[in-house]
């Protein structure tokens, strides 16, 4: 069947024109194997049929219609659409150096982040979670937007608005005059009082967040160097009261949590995700086994980038907790979905992740699902995104050889489909 397709027009991609497939004209994708999301083996010689923005088939027996046109990936692995579940698209790398609400309007970071939003899509990313657009109004919900208005490219985007802190907690800003500082934007919103974070919920719904984020512990500058633990910033009351007002509205939370009682008081209130938790402990990490919260460890963010960092004795504890609590959540079963804090670092670099996860024990087949049908878990969209399977949206990618031998592959993404329609094709060179 791999080779037995006499009567129908057969389109190699380097040579076709970008193609949006029509309920008239199917599309027959076969590549030498499909990594389908949720199977624990690759499926050789298989075939994907795409009939409008749908997969209708899949398997070694797929007989397309006559009208079917057919893209030849010889050597390809096909893979699901991945899911990056930890992103900042209105944030750039420069943020430490260049405060981006001081310095930026949210007219150009609005433009920045629909520029990081082709990036991430042209990378394989065909759907982001964007966690706290960090000071730019609602410039994330103007990007999803136009993008599902077919405005500009981009990934499915679920966005988070402006994520709620305390004040002198994770995002008000440091080392501004008193005068100053309560007179600018902060890069999230300061509720202080448990009324304050559910008018807050509220509001964010109102203006279009599909999620809700909350920093329940500091930043870095927060964490006692002795001890290591992270301040915590809201109490399990808190964070219940926040949970069920976001649940009113059928809307999810999740947490910025380093560990210590900011992590367990978001488990305890029943958050959706932990994000980041590099010094997260075995009884939290139990806890989280056990009640099915999600977490998005988004480790290449806190990987030293300098020299001085390395050698940073802080940096190199954080390096310690963070392997050590990566491999005791593999080994309790806890969910860990793929997430990169892309914003932090650079947006279309989102694929490193995967290298990192690896390296610390995680089998590329497992990293692989974490991006794909665990992080659709996540989402609550299993049963539209995250798998190659009948009746899910057509969220596509291929890579030149095969993730499983050398999980590298995925940051040279080659071809791209969301919702049936080719946004890249292989280079001819």
């Amino acid at each position: 069947m791999k080779h037995a397709l006499p009567t129908i027009a057969i389109l190699t991609v380097l040579g076709s024109p970008s193609l949006a497939v029509s309920e008239e004209h199917p599309l027959l994708i076969r590549a030498d194997r499909i990594i389908d999301g949720t199977s624990g083996q690759p499926i050789e010689g298989a075939l994907i049929l795409v009939e409008g923005d749908k997969i209708s088939a899949v398997g070694t027996n797929v007989r397309p219609p006559a009208n079917a046109e057919v893209l030849d990936l010889p050597g390809y692995t096909v893979l699901p659409g991945l899911i990056d579940s930890h992103t900042h698209i209105c944030l750039a790398p420069d943020y430490g150096s260049n405060n981006p609400v001081l310095n930026k309007s949210v007219a150009f970071r609005t433009l920045e982040g629909a520029a990081a939003a082709r990036a991430a899509l042209e990378a394989g990313f065909t759907t982001l979670r964007d966690l706290d657009n960090e000071g730019a109004g609602f410039a994330d919900v103007a990007i999803r937007d136009a993008i599902n208005q077919n405005l500009v490219p981009g990934p499915r985007l679920l966005v988070s608005t402006l994520a709620l802190s305390i004040t002198g907690g994770h995002m008000n800003h440091t080392g501004l005059a008193p005068e100053i500082d309560e007179r600018v934007p902060q890069l999230a919103v300061m509720t202080d009082t448990t009324d304050e974070m559910v008018k807050e919920v509220r509001r964010q719904i109102k203006y279009g967040a599909d999620w809700i984020k909350i920093y329940a512990t500091g930043t870095l500058r927060h964490i006692d160097r002795k001890t290591m633990e992270p301040l915590p910033q809201m109490s399990e009351e808190q964070v219940r009261a926040i949970v069920e007002e976001a649940g009113r509205w059928r809307k999810d939370v999740a947490a910025h949590a380093y560990g210590g009682d900011g992590a367990r008081a978001s488990v305890l209130g029943g958050v959706r995700s932990i994000e980041h938790g590099m010094l997260l402990d075995e009884s939290i990490l139990s806890l989280m086994a056990d009640r099915g919260t999600f977490w998005c460890p988004t480790l290449s963010v806190f990987a030293p980038r300098t020299p001085e960092e390395e050698a940073d004795s802080f940096f190199q504890r954080i390096q310690v907790r963070q392997r050590r609590a990566f491999q005791k959540g593999m080994e309790l079963g806890v969910k860990i979905v793929f997430g990169t804090d892309a914003g932090a670092i650079q947006h279309g670099d989102n694929a490193v992740e995967f290298l990192r996860m690896v390296s610390l024990g995680m089998e590329p087949m497992v990293a692989i699902q974490s991006a794909t049908s665990l992080a659709a878990e996540l989402l609550r969209l299993e049963d539209t995104i995250g798998a190659i399977k009948p009746g899910l949206q057509a969220d596509l990618i291929a890579v030149r050889s095969d993730p499983l031998t050398d999980i590298r592959a995925l940051q040279d993404v080659a071809f791209v489909m969301k919702g049936g329609k080719i946004v890249k094709r292989p280079r001819t060179d």
